[in-house]
């Protein structure tokens, strides 16, 4: 197969090639037998559809929060920032208000423009909240870690493919720097549930 675009896809179903030339253009498969073949096919490139990418962004959304949340908690607990179930009702309003918004402004908008105007939106709620709740450190914080797993997390559904390793990379990212950054808490005294022996009954 002769391609005239370095954006190849072999669409699900279909057999990967066997062999590429040193172009990257031209692409080979040779099969001893056609015994278990699949299909060859390959994906054009095209652009990206504003309903298909909105509805992927709206249903992953709860993974970004999960992310997202991750870090506040574990911020807080390190900073003895106290933040209320409210706190985080207001804060996942926030979030979701991204995805709202973008779903509604790709019909009346350009694509990239509908997903700055609502990632923008979305970081001034949830971070403006957060800097008169919890201060200004704890503002910073969040909004490189809301700029990570909510606007750059959404803005790998323009990468047809990209999702799982997006959330893969996340998680492990996520990860290690909450293992780093919390190794040396005491969670007994952090939750304020130091283990103590149980006490002795009196006498009778």
């Amino acid at each position: 197969m002769q391609t005239n675009f370095r954006e190849i896809n072999v669409p699900v179903g279909a057999e990967s090639p066997t062999a590429r030339a040193a172009d990257g253009l031209q692409f080979h498969w040779d099969y001893t037998d056609v015994i278990g073949a699949h299909a060859i096919a390959m994906d054009m490139p095209a652009v990206p559809k504003p309903g298909y990418v909105a509805g992927r962004m709206a249903y992953f959304a709860p993974v970004s929060l999960i992310f997202f949340f991750a870090v506040l908690v574990m911020v807080s607990v390190r900073q003895r920032v106290a933040l209320h179930p409210m706190n985080y009702f207001f804060l996942a309003a926030g979030c979701f208000a991204f995805q709202l918004m973008f779903a509604y402004l790709v019909d009346l908008v350009p694509l990239m423009t509908s997903f700055l105007i609502a990632a923008s939106v979305s970081l001034l709620l949830v971070n403006g909240y957060l800097w008169r709740a919890a201060g200004a450190k704890f503002a910073r914080i969040s909004t490189l870690a809301q700029f990570s797993y909510m606007v750059l997390f959404s803005y790998s559904f323009f990468f047809d493919g990209l999702t799982g390793i997006t959330i893969t990379i996340g998680a492990v990212v996520t990860l290690a720097l909450l293992m780093a950054f919390t190794a040396k808490v005491d969670w007994n005294t952090a939750l304020g549930s130091r283990l103590t022996p149980p006490p002795i009954p009196a006498a009778r």
